[in-house]
């Protein structure tokens, strides 16, 4: 088992906390949650430079600014190796929104919209997956 420093303990216990505690929007009339997931991979054009992928991640940060955004994680592939990952994308950002029109506001927001404007030049596919909860 490997050897966790103080810190590395605490800021691991933090996240998993911070994630645990998370509010998710319920739908009190209706006893179904309301959430909404955006997941998003980039490929750079460039995928060897470090700079397009720093660029990229700024770009990511002040997108995090958009108000209906409830959560939102920037990551990078994993170092896990099984046949069913996909580990060829560049960045991934994963957004949760209380609905479907609050993601909504998201697309069309200034901040997302000054995004795709300053950004679209360093990506050559992106790949969307949105999902909610199942309708009963």
């Amino acid at each position: 088992m490997k050897k966790l420093s103080r810190r590395s303990f605490l800021a691991s216990t933090s996240l998993a906390t911070a994630a645990v505690a998370m509010p998710i929007p319920v739908d009190l009339e209706k006893g179904k949650k309301s959430i909404f997931i955006h997941h998003v991979y980039f490929w750079l054009k460039n995928p060897k430079s470090e700079a397009d992928l720093a660029k990229l991640m700024e770009g990511l940060e002040a997108l995090s600014a958009v108000p209906t955004i409830k959560i939102c994680h920037i990551g990078t592939p994993a170092e896990t190796n099984r046949g069913v990952i996909d580990r060829s994308y560049a960045i991934s950002w994963l957004c949760f929104f209380k609905n479907k029109e609050e993601e909504e506001i998201y697309q069309t927001h200034p901040i997302h919209l000054k995004f795709v404007a300053d950004y679209a030049y360093l990506w050559d596919k992106v790949i969307v997956y949105d999902s909610e909860g199942p309708k009963r």
